[in-house]
């Protein structure tokens, strides 16, 4: 295997030399990088077949898609949608004669983990949202396709080339399991803080580069009897998307790393990890929540920001897509970084951004050929294009959009932060590495925002579930320089 960075960053931040045409299309300018993994593992699985889903290789169509046979797709409704994916699979019957079976749901561990477990799983899953199938659960039992195979494939475009070379570099890290790609994250995500330019305009408020800053206008806004901050309570994993955040800032990518690498001082003996996790408790003890968020699910607490009852938010770049029927007209949608603790060690343009919304092919899929056909579609400049039209985002394909695409204000100010951003982004990898430790933790911060353990504790028992993680044997095969 080898890897390859594209300037002194190393594994975490990449030159952007190389997408200055993208740049120019989308004023995008910043993208993530921890190192680009080569593919270069064999494909896996077995799709030699006589039930019709293999035919004749070719130049074209490298892994011997049959026409006539049937694609099953499963796919995520969630913020992006599945309009995209059934203009996907109308155009591939259309090129390869290829037709397909379209479930779009968000109940993906409902109604996929029985299939998996009597062996008959779709052919390939955007396996996405709060009822996710665990990355790491599905590749431990061995059920995942090593998708190595379609990323050493011609790419549609320029089959002189490899379809992983057209890919922004680091985007594939987050499909890692075991040194090997095995999850394709095909949308270029950012999170962060989102806010309402129509209130700010009216409160006055500018958009807080400091933590006091952020704290006073939590302050302003309670005063007014409007929450500072909400979140999606019932799912932890947002307000982690603060903390996490907030402890990469304060203390650099060695502290990001060291929560990645497992360190058994990462969270308890960290400076930064206490920094981050005690300004988040601050608002919770100075009763700037808005209130009720800790019962609410995620749409429930994003439709009542959308209604101006709070000021904040946190949350991934899909929450705009995911908002659209409940926000006004005129709410001007606008994302921000995290603001800076006291002594942080990245700038407040600093984000977390990379590649989400992860695609699979089961390694029993029973159309083997035709997954990773589609696949290798989802790979090229026009399927890019028609998920940007539907779908209000970008993909992980470097000059991927037509120039032509508009995009709405709020994902549009994503771009303009990851433009910002330049070289300073960052990206954890433990939530798709180890997802039990992602559940501690979020299960701590559930307490913690609830005022039932302090700070100490948070940290005491999000050290105990890396010292746990650190104790599996698989861990070893994980690991950020």
């Amino acid at each position: 295997m080898g890897s390859t960075s594209a300037d002194s960053h190393g594994d975490d931040g990449v030159g952007r030399r190389d997408l200055i045409k993208r740049s120019a299309a989308l004023g995008l300018a910043a993208v993530p990088a921890t190192g680009l993994l080569s593919a270069c593992a064999s494909g896996g699985g077995d799709d030699s077949s006589d039930d019709g889903t293999k035919g004749a290789t070719s130049k074209e169509n490298p892994f011997g898609a049959a026409k006539g046979s049937k694609l099953d797709v499963v796919i995520f409704k969630g913020g992006y949608g599945d309009d995209y994916a059934k203009a996907w699979e109308a155009d591939f019957q259309k090129k390869l004669g290829i037709t397909s079976t379209h479930t779009g749901t968000q109940e993906i561990t409902g109604k996929l983990q029985p299939r998996f477990n009597a062996g008959n799983p779709p052919d390939i899953v955007d396996d996405s949202g709060a009822q996710q199938i665990k990355v790491d659960v599905l590749y431990k039992n061995g059920q995942l396709l090593d998708l190595a195979e379609v990323l050493d494939a011609p790419a549609i475009d320029d089959p002189s080339k490899k379809v992983s070379d057209l890919i922004i570099p680091g985007t594939l890290d987050a499909g890692l399991q075991g040194g090997k790609v095995v999850a394709l994250n095909y949308i270029y995500t950012v999170w962060g803080l989102w806010y309402s330019g129509k209130l700010f305009k009216e409160k006055g408020w500018e958009e807080p580069k400091t933590w006091d800053d952020f704290l006073a206008v939590c302050q302003d806004a309670k005063k007014q009897g409007i929450g500072g901050l909400a979140h999606q309570g019932k799912y932890p994993y947002y307000i982690n998307v603060a903390i996490m955040d907030l402890i990469a800032k304060k203390g650099g990518l060695d502290a990001m790393k060291a929560i990645d690498n497992l360190d058994p001082k990462a969270f308890v003996g960290s400076d930064a990890a206490q920094a981050g996790v005690e300004a988040i408790y601050e608002v919770v003890e100075k009763g700037l929540l808005m209130p009720g968020t800790n019962g609410l699910t995620h749409t429930e607490s994003q439709t009542r920001w959308n209604q101006y009852k709070a000021a904040f938010i946190t949350c991934g770049s899909w929450l705009e897509n995911e908002q659209l029927k409940q926000t006004p007209a005129d709410f001007d949608m606008k994302f921000m970084p995290m603001p800076l603790l006291p002594d942080s060690a990245l700038p407040f343009t600093a984000i977390r951004a990379g590649s989400g919304e992860p695609f699979i092919i089961p390694a029993k899929a029973k159309n083997l050929a035709g997954a990773k056909e589609f696949m290798r579609h989802m790979l090229s400049k026009e399927w890019s294009t028609l998920f940007a039209k539907e779908a209000n985002s970008l993909t992980i394909l470097k000059d991927g959009v037509d120039p032509s695409v508009k995009l709405r204000p709020g994902t549009q100010s994503t771009v303009e932060a990851s433009k910002a951003a330049g070289d300073d982004t960052f990206r954890y990898l433990y939530t798709e590495w180890y997802s039990e430790m992602g559940a501690a933790i979020e299960a701590a911060s559930n307490e913690l925002m609830a005022k039932r353990i302090q700070p100490k504790e948070w940290l005491k028992r999000a050290q105990a579930a890396v010292d746990k993680q650190a104790k599996d044997p698989a861990s070893k095969k994980n690991h950020r320089d």
